[in-house]
């Protein structure tokens, strides 16, 4: 009796796509390069050509001369930066910029995400409230300083309404609280942008969360701090990190609230110490020494707060 076998079948080799077609996937749109070419160039333009020219200002005995005249700028190492970090009255803007963002930033996360719950609870003149917590934000520091001036000045409404709490000397002319006055004025100046941002992440919040929360017996505070909160973290890492930002370019409200940083360096900020020496006493290579140490602080604190705040373990 014959017995047949059957050949094993052969194993077809794995089919290769052509090299072209493989890498068509990964291969970037040339269209998407002709769109973002502006920004790109706006961005290399203002921001990346500055920063690099200030860390190489930072590196040499840099001065400004008159156009035409050519005189050397030796390199000077690390110089500039050591006699920033031992000069008292930029350290003592570093200080102040850090009692400023621990009174401004946490102040601006809560307020604002208070006001924007309940600004989109509300059914009527929901647009005149917006509009009106976003007017301060517009308006020109310029012309708000003058009306807080008269608010905090030693016979304005703030102290008559204290009396005897009321510090003396007055508010921004008191070292101990010149720079908490300059930390509540911007925070309520910018209330109105920040109650924007999560105005508009509370429009991505699901309903149903609400009301799975409502249906297990969750009150409003713990619908707010258990829906809510979870909820707008993007939004929140991104005020604290615009927040951040603000503190760190801080100029014009103590330039003009306390007549360029009074009392005695008190509310002095950074950029401000910047702006005396670069520019008042012709030294910008020490000033971009400064400029380079706030860039690498507020990139720290920018980090960190993506970090934790955003839930990023790793």
């Amino acid at each position: 009796m014959a017995t047949s076998t059957t050949a094993p079948a052969a194993v077809a080799p794995p089919v290769r796509e052509p090299r072209s077609r493989t890498r068509r996937g990964t291969r970037s749109n040339p269209l998407g390069w002709i769109f973002s070419a502006p920004y790109l160039v706006f961005i290399a333009v203002v921001f990346a050509y500055p920063l690099g020219f200030a860390v190489y200002m930072s590196f040499h005995d840099y001065f400004f001369t008159a156009p035409g005249v050519t005189v050397p700028k030796p390199f000077i190492g690390l110089e500039n930066y050591t006699a920033a970090l031992v000069d008292p009255a930029v350290r003592q803007s570093f200080v102040n910029v850090a009692v400023f963002l621990v009174i401004n930033v946490p102040l601006t996360v809560v307020v604002s995400l208070v006001l924007a719950s309940l600004l989109d609870r509300v059914a009527h003149a929901r647009a005149f409230l917006r509009v009106t917590f976003y007017l301060p934000y517009l308006t020109s520091s310029v012309a708000i300083v003058g009306v807080w001036l008269f608010l905090f000045s030693s016979g304005g409404i703030v102290n008559r309404v204290l009396g005897p709490l009321a510090p003396d000397p007055s508010w921004l002319v008191n070292e101990r609280w010149a720079m908490p006055s300059i930390a509540l004025f911007v925070t309520w100046k910018g209330l109105g942008f920040y109650i924007l941002l999560y105005l508009a992440g509370l429009q991505n919040v699901s309903k149903d969360l609400y009301e799975a929360a409502a249906t297990d017996g969750a009150s409003r505070w713990q619908s707010f701090v258990n829906v809510t909160v979870p909820a707008l973290r993007p939004a929140t890492v991104l005020v604290l990190i615009l927040s951040i930002i603000t503190g760190a370019n801080l100029f014009t409200e103590p330039y003009l609230l306390t007549g360029g940083g009074g009392p005695n360096g008190a509310s002095s900020s950074p950029v401000l110490v910047m702006y005396q020496n670069g520019i008042q006493q012709g030294q910008p290579g020490y000033a971009a020494a400064i400029g380079v140490l706030l860039v690498i602080g507020t990139l720290i604190l920018s980090y960190l707060s993506n970090r934790f705040a955003g839930g990023r373990d790793r």
